[in-house]
């Protein structure tokens, strides 16, 4: 940028003290000094840059830092409410589930700064709390199964349960195959296929597995989707004036 006079306006050389024109006397500054005002301002933009977002946003704009200390301060006891070790009963363990997942998110608000938050946040956060508080809960139930069969030696009783549960279930299944048997295309071979194909796979140790970690998993589900009906419920328990951006 070629300097200029600071009264006439007329263009000086880089090292002139005084105009040539009106003989006023100039700011002379060293070589390399004489920048663009645009170029200045972009630099202390870009040097700005990293401290307008000290409170580590994502794209979603959440502070996963608090959202997730909230997570885990609430998911795990909403986990072990909602295990086999739970002496209040898993009944409720959806309460608890909904409960926890929308005061995470009520504790989010409080926390973070700016402390608006929309309902889709607010679900990010409760899916989070679901995901903690449900593989707590495989976890406890687990570990919870291997001390009742081995260190406490509750094998024989737990394998009695199962076989109460066997029956009731083959009884089910006899029942229906008594109401299939009455459509024309379906034979009494058919239906005692079906009962022994049932009960040899409910009786195998693979069969009693797979059905016990089918009603782990879908329960684990339903902890998932209570906690993100609890995420939407605890955004509409914030002040109205949270519940958008600032603008």
């Amino acid at each position: 940028m070629i300097p200029a006079c600071i009264r006439c306006g007329e263009s000086l050389r880089e090292n002139d003290r005084f105009c040539a024109i009106c003989g006023m006397p100039q700011l002379v500054c060293p070589s390399g000094e004489w920048t663009d005002a645009s170029s200045t301002d972009s630099s202390l933009a870009s040097d700005a840059a990293p401290a307008l977002d000290p409170r580590g946003l994502s794209e979603t704009g959440i502070s996963w830092r608090i959202a997730l200390n909230a997570a885990i301060l609430l998911g795990i006891p909403a986990g072990l409410l909602c295990s086999g070790l739970s002496t209040i009963g898993q009944s409720l363990s959806i309460l608890w589930m909904l409960a926890a997942a929308a005061w995470a998110v009520v504790l989010y608000g409080r926390r973070a700064r700016p402390g608006w938050i929309t309902m889709g946040m607010g679900a990010r956060i409760g899916f989070v709390t679901g995901l903690v508080a449900a593989w707590f809960t495989l976890f406890v139930n687990g570990i919870a199964l291997w001390l009742q069969r081995f260190p406490l030696h509750q094998g024989a009783q737990m394998d009695a349960e199962w076989a109460s549960l066997v029956a009731r279930l083959m009884d089910q299944v006899t029942q229906m195959n008594h109401q299939m048997a009455a459509q024309p295309d379906f034979s009494s071979q058919d239906a005692a296929q079906m009962v022994h194909f049932w009960s040899t796979l409910l009786q195998s140790s693979q069969g009693r597995a797979g059905f016990t970690l089918f009603a782990y998993l879908f329960a684990a589900f339903l902890l998932l989707l209570f906690a993100v009906l609890g995420g939407l419920l605890g955004t509409r328990l914030l002040p109205a004036e949270r519940r958008r951006p600032r603008v």
